[in-house]
């Protein structure tokens, strides 16, 4: 990927615009990444019905217990910069992928027995960063989805995404 460095005059952004058209007509390709950030709520627990309680207690602690969180799940997408609108994606058409194919069946519902499409699965951040990811992937363009983060605390995250 290709590094541009672009030098903005303190008065203001006016030589911002020239330099950016510049850059583009000089440049055969430049990857941007964009992302947009939804959120959800749920309740999980994460076990393994091979196993028994205590198992599950030892394996997994309390959160071997239903409880819930206030998620969050961020997306990014990349590509050119389209020329007639300034965009490498719809950020309100991501937005509306991200909840036909994901939020309208998470949101507010028990991940281990109302989704059908995580049936089987431990929902760990881990996991659901995983098929969240094989959802998304099929409905936008090839190659551009980069990465699918799932936050499960504001202190703990999974991710999954192509190498760069």
């Amino acid at each position: 990927m290709q590094i541009l460095e672009v030098a903005v005059a303190s008065s203001g952004f006016s030589d911002a615009r020239p330099a950016v058209a510049e850059r583009n007509a000089g440049s055969s390709s430049t990857t941007v990444l964009v992302s947009r950030r939804e959120s959800f709520n749920a309740a999980h627990q994460l076990r393994d019905p091979s196993l028994t309680e205590a198992e599950n207690r030892r394996l997994f602690g309390k959160c071997a217990g239903l409880h819930g969180h206030n998620y969050t799940l961020e997306v990014v997408v990349a590509g050119e910069i389209d020329q007639s609108t300034g965009y490498v994606f719809d950020l309100k058409a991501l937005s509306d992928v991200i909840s036909h194919r994901i939020i309208e069946d998470v949101d507010h519902r028990n991940l281990n027995t109302d989704v059908p499409w995580l049936e089987g699965l431990i929902p760990t951040a881990e996991n659901l960063a995983a098929v969240f990811w094989e959802r998304l992937r099929s409905e936008l363009p090839v190659g551009s989805l980069r990465s699918v983060r799932v936050w499960e605390t504001d202190k703990n995250w999974a991710e999954v995404g192509e190498r760069v």
